[in-house]
């Protein structure tokens, strides 16, 4: 047997740093292209941070970036912030409890071809593209809540619906396109993530748990509540917050669902605009360089720092639960 090596492991052993600095790279990539993505968002607001008035940014809904010859623009961002988080909480509050309810179907009660089925199904939603939901929401669901929350003066589903914070007005929705409308459809957006997550994570617990409960008498129901839910809180609470994240970048759903009124909503069907939109709609049209132009881009640093927010917010969260509860 001969000492010497031969030439392909030589050659692969040569391969071999580059190769290694490579992957070092791919770990570091999504790092490098967030702090890119910061740098450049931030030189192109940096020459408005210190003209801008924060006070009147953050508490004043007047956003008038194009006034008539004579009149000073004014950036009051108050209602697009306010606009933001309310379609989003809508979005969460049917998201979540959907969306975990049918992955749990998937992941313990579902079997064989229904199993399946559902699953393609879920697959199929998340590729829809989001300017076909904004479609949907626009000409489909726009229309029937507008039936559903319109009405004559003086009814009593138009007190109703006051008295509730359904409407504005006792006549009921005054367009299709509104808060409710934009949450339905950032919700019907968002469950496709957070079931593939969830059942991804209810399939990761080991079946041992499931048998060790079933052998303890437990039921399917105690099963899942008492066994899994606890089991895999980290990677659930991973999929809502993602499910979040996905509802609050959205743009051109809302865009078309929303109504794009730049308004502080007094009820669910008032319309709205968000700062994802206002990005879109403004950006065609700005001036490069002016100080509309970059308004717009301290609406994109206010995003990122957002999302940014609920991204580190998540993390502490899911530690601190692995710190109480060890095992």
């Amino acid at each position: 047997m001969t000492s010497t090596t031969p030439k392909k492991f030589r050659i692969l052993d040569l391969l071999e740093p580059p190769i290694e600095w490579l992957i070092r790279l791919c770990g570091w990539s999504s790092i490098i292209g967030i702090v890119a993505i910061f740098l450049f968002i931030f030189k192109e607001a940096a020459p408005m941070v210190l003209k801008l008035d924060w006070l009147h940014f953050f508490t004043s809904s007047r956003w008038i970036p194009n006034p008539a010859p004579g009149n000073p623009p004014s950036f009051g961002a108050l209602a697009l912030l306010v606009g933001t988080v309310t379609t989003t909480s809508i979005a969460l509050l049917i998201a979540v409890p959907v969306g975990l309810g049918a992955a749990v179907y998937i992941s313990e009660f579902a079997k064989g071809k229904v199993k399946e089925t559902l699953k393609i199904v879920i697959e199929l939603l998340a590729a829809i593209p989001s300017i076909v939901w904004g479609f949907i929401g626009l000409m489909v669901l726009g229309p029937i809540i507008k039936d559903v929350f319109t009405t004559e003066s003086g009814s009593w589903w138009g007190k109703v619906m006051v008295t509730l914070h359904l409407a504005s007005a006792e006549t009921g929705a005054s367009q299709g396109t509104n808060l409710l409308t934009g949450g339905i459809i950032l919700a019907l957006m968002s469950v496709p993530l957070v079931v593939s997550l969830s059942e991804d994570t209810l399939r990761a617990v080991p079946d041992s748990y499931r048998e060790a409960a079933l052998a303890l008498g437990a039921n399917s129901w105690e099963t899942v509540r008492r066994v899994l839910f606890p089991a895999a809180r980290n990677g659930l609470l991973a999929a809502c917050m993602l499910g979040m994240g996905r509802a609050i970048g959205e743009t051109m759903a809302v865009l078309l669902a929303t109504g794009h009124n730049n308004r502080i909503p007094e009820a669910l069907t008032d319309p709205v605009r968000t700062m994802t939109a206002t990005i879109a709609a403004e950006m065609g049209e700005a001036v490069h360089g002016d100080e509309h132009y970059r308004v717009l881009f301290i609406l994109g640093i206010v995003l990122f720092i957002v999302t940014c927010g609920i991204n580190v917010a998540s993390d502490l969260i899911v530690k601190g639960i692995k710190k109480a509860n060890p095992a």
